[in-house]
């Protein structure tokens, strides 16, 4: 019996019916659209695969570079290439298309999205290739990125959509590393975008760091410096980084990084303009780390308005114990009975925080989230709190402690509708002492309060 050639189609040298084509196309996957890191290495790539493949992103280490100084003469026309560039500077991350279609305004490229992020803001350049390496397994191009033309604006389902002579505008980055044996500094640039700024921001100083002829795994680090976001209070960077459990300082160090912008672009009433981004690292050739070994207090009884020494304890990572004296006065509200005094690293005071962060996400504002980040303690002190066994609330970014159940009681809707986070104990006094490692541990010791 011959079937009709409308139903039959050759394949491998015989002949597919409609259900063998049905299976072959669920079986077919859209070709990813790589992204070129150049000035990155392997390690960078593999340690951060993950977090570039949630964001829709296949990595490829390229050869080339980004250099608006060098001028390509060519015209863009259909069939030419054109690169969107998403990190540009010391290091740079594009990908590189062919244009489809061309006016006096717009052009059309690749015929397939990049990312399909839909609308940004990506500088558009022209661009020449400089060979193309065929292989059966990773064939590819090197490609310079040359004159910026313009920006991509849009980038959809059937390819991506430049704008001439609109400009992008990008988050410039500082990074100065002292300590070694020459102080460097990076200067990049890094795309505005929800999905990839995070990641892109964590990649390029992890790399930075890894680079340095001074790395290793016994070295901490030092961090200070801000976010620059228009409109609002700089986040503030403060943190001391050291190889732990979990791994290397400078994947700890760049994991922060990225978790700030991840917190910054994570929210749903208003995008982040960030104006600029300052680092400053200063490495350390040891582990700075201590755990809180023991605390406790001058005297077992107080009365309101006493002052009571607090002695704790902490061990340094292969040193010798340090033994720090914290005089903290009881406030004269303290009521009788059993007085909680929390001896702890930063994490323990911020983990109500994490928790009230998470349960106002879906309201918080872009104010919020920075007042925030900017609440939350420095790893390298070790802090003494005084805990009430009242309610505290915390709605947006401003904390009540200590509510008596008449005010509770009328506030109690906003909890319903996750404008208010309560925990059950209140922060009644708070003071920290700094130690330049990063601690870790917690205690509780009771007094009475006659």
């Amino acid at each position: 019996t011959i079937e009709p050639a409308a139903t039959r189609t050759s394949v491998g040298g015989g002949f597919a019916d409609d259900s063998t084509l049905a299976s072959l196309a669920q079986a077919m996957t859209p070709i990813e659209s790589p992204l070129v890191f150049n000035g990155f290495s392997e390690d960078t790539l593999r340690v951060f695969s993950k977090e570039f493949k949630q964001a829709g992103i296949m990595p490829v280490m390229g050869v080339g570079g980004y250099d608006p100084n060098t001028h390509t003469p060519d015209p863009i026309e259909p069939g030419s290439s054109v690169s969107a560039v998403m990190v540009r500077g010391d290091m740079s991350i594009a990908s590189t298309c062919t244009v489809t279609y061309i006016d006096d305004n717009h052009l059309l490229a690749c015929g397939h999205p990049l990312m399909q992020f839909g609308r940004v803001e990506i500088p558009m350049t022209k661009s020449e290739v400089v060979a193309t390496l065929p292989s059966p397994l990773n064939a590819f191009k090197i490609v310079n990125a040359t004159d910026e033309i313009g920006s991509f604006v849009q980038d959809r389902h059937t390819g991506i959509l430049g704008k001439f002579g609109a400009p992008a505008e990008m988050i410039p980055v500082t990074l100065s590393v002292h300590g070694g044996a020459h102080p460097k500094t990076f200067h990049y640039e890094v795309i505005n975008n929800a999905k990839m700024t995070p990641v892109s921001m964590a990649a390029t100083v992890y790399q930075a760091l890894q680079g340095l002829n001074e790395y290793g795994e016994e070295i901490s680090y030092r961090l200070s410096g801000d976010i620059k976001v228009s409109g609002f209070n700089a986040v503030r960077l403060d943190d001391l980084f050291a190889p732990g459990d979990e791994g290397a300082s400078s994947l700890a160090l760049s994991k922060s990084i990225g978790d700030h912008f991840g917190r910054l672009f994570d929210n749903q009433l208003s995008e982040p303009d960030v104006k600029g981004v300052t680092l400053n690292v200063d490495l350390v050739p040891e582990r700075k780390t201590a755990r809180l070994e023991s605390a406790r207090t001058d005297v077992s009884e107080a009365r309101p308005g006493d002052e009571v020494v607090v002695e704790a304890i902490v061990r340094p990572y292969r040193g010798e114990a340090i033994v720090r004296r914290i005089p903290i006065r009881i406030p004269s509200s303290a009521p009788q009975g059993t007085l909680r005094i929390l001896v702890s690293d930063s994490d323990t005071l911020d983990q109500k925080q994490h928790q009230a962060m998470q349960a106002q996400r879906e309201k918080a504002n872009l104010q919020t989230i920075i007042a925030q980040l900017n609440r939350e303690h420095a790893n390298h002190d070790l802090y003494v709190s005084l805990l009430e066994a009242n309610p505290q609330a915390m709605v947006d970014d401003k904390i009540m402690p200590a509510l008596p159940s008449s005010v509770l009681n009328v506030m109690d809707g906003l909890r319903s509708t996750k404008d208010m986070f309560l925990s059950g104990e209140s922060a009644m006094f708070e003071t920290s002492t700094p130690l330049d490692y990063v601690i870790s541990g917690s205690q509780v010791i009771t007094i009475e309060i006659k």
